[in-house]
Formats: structure tokens, C-alpha cells, sequence
């Protein structure tokens, strides 16, 4: 029988597309209709941006380990967080969680390496670009990396925030996020993350002008590998 995969939510949009992903990829290792089963759950994301703006990553932590706590009762085998931002609070769930995790930066890391790119610019909420979350994992793996400016993490964050959390799709925020991927490659990267999970919901491969590394989706089928023992499409 697959593992019984925990997912410990923070925005609705990042969680709902990671368990869509899973359970539609599900069925081409598993067979029709057919995935592991999963379980979600979510404190009021609220509660998280409270924490971030106040720097608390003991609390980010705190909110994590309860999600853990309660998927573990559910019967969950192992976690993951489609959200990047909390991963600052990683260091501190892994040690006290009830559950082994997947990490979300590990597992991007991992599939740059499998599809031979080597500097990666970072996409993200400010709290995230500004913190070493795909830095550490990134030079793990031996990968460069680009943050984009100060200017433009302004504006990569608005969008995030103001809009794609709410599930608000604008042309305008397209074009925003295609020229900040735009710079990105003109400083030399040769793909882009996209380190926010809302992010895949307006950009991906057919309309950036990088190669995108789309975080929900790889760890989701990350997820799937290792809850079925089948490879999945993880590299392409």
C-alpha cells in the first residue's frame, strides 16, 4: 500500500494545487483514479503573515508542529509544506516533528541538478528571496543563484500577497513577473524558481522566458515517489 502523505498547509491556493497535483498524478504510477491517500491540514494563514511580519519564526515553527501534530493522529507516514516561505522555521519543525518531511528548496535543488542547470534565480515573497531557504539548498547541491532587486522583490511580493493568495489572476502581474524572469536571465541564470507556491498558477514553461522550476508540483511528485516507491516524472 502507498504511505499515507501529511500536507501541512499555509496559503489555500498553494495547498489545494499540491493536492490536485497529487492526486491527478497519482493515477500514472498507480493507475486509474487511483493515488495515495492524503490528508491537509491548514491553520488560518493569518496566523502565519502575523508571525512573519513580527520575525517569529518560533511561532511559524509552533503553527507547523501543531498541522504535524494532528496529520500524525490522521495516520499520516510523512510531511511536506507546499510553502516556501515557512521552510525558515524548518530547522526547528524537523527536530521536534512527529513525522519525517520533505523539504521544498531539497527537493527544486535536486531536480536542477537532474536537469543540468546551474544558476537559478529566486522568485518568491520578500520573506523568502531575503532569506537563505534556497541559498543553503541551492549551494548544497553546488548551484549559483540570483536574487532579483529590491525594487522587484517589492513588487514579486504585492502580487503574491495582494493577489494569487486570494486566488486574483491579473495580465498586468503576468507581465510583472515575466520581466523580473526577463533580468534574471540577463544576469546569467539558466532557469528560475518558482519559490512562491502560487506562482505556478500564472507562470510556467510557455511563458517565461527561463526554464521554470515549479516548487508545488515538484514536491508533490516528490511526495508521490517516495509514497509509491515509483520514479515519477520529477526530472522533465
Amino acid at each position: 500500500m502507498p504511505l499515507h502523505i501529511g500536507i501541512v498547509g499555509c496559503s489555500a491556493e498553494g495547498a489545494a494545487l499540491c493536492y490536485r497535483t497529487i492526486c491527478a498524478e497519482g493515477a500514472k504510477l498507480l493507475g486509474p483514479y487511483a493515488h495515495p491517500e492524503v490528508s491537509v491540514h491548514t491553520h488560518s494563514l493569518a496566523d502565519y503573515v502575523e508571525c512573519l511580519n513580527q520575525g517569529d519564526l518560533e511561532g511559524v515553527a509552533e503553527l507547523m508542529l501543531s498541522s504535524a501534530r494532528k496529520l500524525a493522529a490522521a495516520g499520516a507516514d510523512f510531511l511536506i509544506c507546499p510553502d516556501n516561505t515557512i521552510h525558515q522555521a524548518f530547522a526547528t519543525v524537523k527536530k521536534k516533528s512527529p513525522l519525517p518531511w520533505l523539504h521544498i528548496a531539497e527537493v527544486v535543488a535536486a531536480a536542477a541538478v537532474m536537469r543540468g542547470f546551474q544558476r537559478l534565480g529566486i522568485t518568491g515573497t520578500r520573506w523568502l528571496v531575503d532569506s537563505c531557504v534556497y541559498p543553503d539548498a541551492l549551494a548544497a547541491r553546488g548551484l549559483d543563484f540570483v536574487r532579483p532587486s529590491d525594487d522587484e522583490r517589492a513588487v514579486i511580493g504585492r502580487i503574491i500577497m495582494d493577489e494569487l493568495v486570494h486566488g486574483i489572476f491579473k495580465p498586468e502581474s503576468v507581465a510583472s513577473f515575466q520581466s523580473v524572469i526577463e533580468q534574471l536571465k540577463n544576469d546569467g541564470c539558466d532557469a528560475v524558481v518558482l519559490g512562491c507556491t502560487e506562482i505556478p498558477l500564472i507562470i510556467n514553461d510557455c511563458n517565461s522566458s527561463l526554464p521554470t522550476l515549479d516548487s508545488t508540483r515538484l514536491l508533490a511528485l516528490a511526495a508521490l515517489e517516495k509514497a509509491t516507491g515509483k520514479a515519477s516524472m520529477l526530472a522533465s
